[in-house]
């Protein structure tokens, strides 16, 4: 079965993030890069850090979308270089990521570990930026755990990575 370009990329935005799972991982920016050659679909992915637990699974569930469209020939391929970014989050995943209730990277790097200065980060609930850091440690590594001093509900930031 032959597919386009286009129609493999569509069908990777049917794979979830295991760990944020209302976010594809077209969404989340993990899948780099598709491509066809000659017969084989090689798709290219790379862990939002370098010990992501969860990139095994990704893969896997990659694998399982190509085989449930009957593609047999394929390779899911990561790459560590260049790093991962925030910056590779789309538009379409930031909303939905606040839709969801988790506050999605500002654009200003955090720098808190550095200068204790944690960045403004708005509630994803009020839209308040009166919110305070709690742990710069949240359920994954990749998230923080702030609390709105308006609403005063806990979230989770999705911290900047440049």
């Amino acid at each position: 079965m032959k597919y386009s370009k286009g129609e493999i990329w569509h069908f990777l935005e049917e794979v979830f993030d295991p760990e944020i799972p209302v976010l594809t991982l077209v969404d989340l920016g993990v899948v780099r890069d598709v491509e066809l050659i000659d017969e084989k679909v090689q798709v290219t992915i790379t862990p939002t850090y370098s010990g992501c637990p969860a990139m095994r699974v990704m893969e896997e569930d990659i694998e399982k979308m190509l085989d449930s469209k009957g593609i047999q020939d394929y390779e899911v391929k990561t790459v560590l270089a260049p790093a991962w970014t925030t910056d590779w989050i789309s538009e379409k995943g930031r909303v939905k990521l606040k839709e969801y209730g988790i506050a999605p990277p500002s654009e200003e790097l955090d720098k808190s570990i550095l200068f204790g200065k944690p960045p403004k980060v708005e509630c994803p609930q009020c839209n308040s930026t009166n919110t305070h850091m709690v742990s710069q440690f949240g359920s994954t590594a990749c998230k923080a755990q702030f609390r709105c001093k308006d609403c005063l509900e806990p979230f989770e930031y999705f911290k900047c990575l440049k």
